[in-house]
């Protein structure tokens, strides 16, 4: 088994890549000629909720015609090119890994947006732009990923305008996890500290926010991880018979106990929005 040091060795592995999906996309229409920024989808939205998530963060956020979004952890640039397409939104994705950082260039030139959307390689503990530069920062899924939340949230402050917005999706911990538990997530995911809803209400008040809501995701996660959990598992299932790599086994073991803790509400997830006062 590879020991996991952090986040990148995660997603290195991660069982989507813009390769998997271009593959499926030259599968279904025979070419990638001209593809239209909706044609990804169905396949570059990996966070709970898919489209709905993202349209439930716009909204939140106030994001608009000419917004300028930062997307900290912004992975394949999915919601990037989403927020860009659909709401007209000039969007700097932040993300640690080589890998996706090239994977999402590549999606983003092949759909056009180019000149609306860049995901730049960086840490969202330090973040290369400039005080008082965005809009709006937005996150989804992701800081669960990151050891030091509160320099994270301090960063989204800094680059955040005076009346800039915070909009985002995380795991919270209803209850304490045991040490088995803790120590299989972080093997699994890459999962660092998870806090209460309380806790991380704090964590953004006292980056210097105004928090507005706190919003309690962890039924509708439950019904939505049940799901994806179902389809994994016919992914694996097909994957073994056909003698193919079925996938790295430490995520698919602690994806299921993540599932259950889910389901059993000792973990759940939360959508925090919250304002930089002007």
């Amino acid at each position: 088994m590879v020991e996991m040091r952090s986040a990148v060795d995660f997603y290195e592995r991660h069982p989507i890549s813009a390769e998997i999906i271009l593959s499926r996309l030259t599968a279904s229409r025979g070419h990638l000629d001209d593809l239209a920024p909706s044609e990804l989808f169905a396949h570059d939205q990996d966070h709970y909720g898919g489209l709905a998530a993202n349209d439930a963060l716009a909204e939140r956020a106030g994001i608009g015609p000419g917004s300028r979004v930062v997307d900290f952890c912004a992975g394949l640039g999915g919601p990037a090119r989403y927020f860009a397409d659909r709401y007209g939104a000039d969007v700097t994705g932040i993300e640690l890994t080589p890998a996706r950082v090239k994977g999402a260039q590549e999606l983003t030139r092949r759909v056009g947006l180019h000149d609306r959307v860049r995901v730049i390689g960086g840490d969202v503990m330090r973040v290369a732009l400039p005080d008082a530069s965005a809009d709006v920062v937005i996150s989804q899924e992701a800081l669960l990923h990151v050891p030091d939340k509160a320099r994270v949230l301090a960063e989204a402050f800094r680059i955040l305008k005076p009346g800039g917005r915070l909009a985002f999706t995380d795991w919270v911990a209803h209850r304490a996890l045991s040490a088995d538990d803790r120590a299989l997530m972080w093997q699994g995911m890459a999962v660092t500290d998870l806090y209460s809803f309380a806790a991380y209400e704090d964590l953004i008040r006292n980056a210097g926010f105004a928090v507005e809501s706190a919003e309690d995701l962890t039924a509708d996660w439950g019904e939505i991880l049940r799901e994806r959990l179902a389809m994994y598992r016919k992914l694996r299932a097909e994957a073994q018979t056909a003698g193919a790599p079925a996938g790295h086994d430490a995520f698919y073991e602690s994806y299921v106990r993540f599932v259950d803790l889910v389901n059993d509400a000792a973990l759940g997830g939360g959508r925090f929005t919250a304002e930089k006062p002007a």
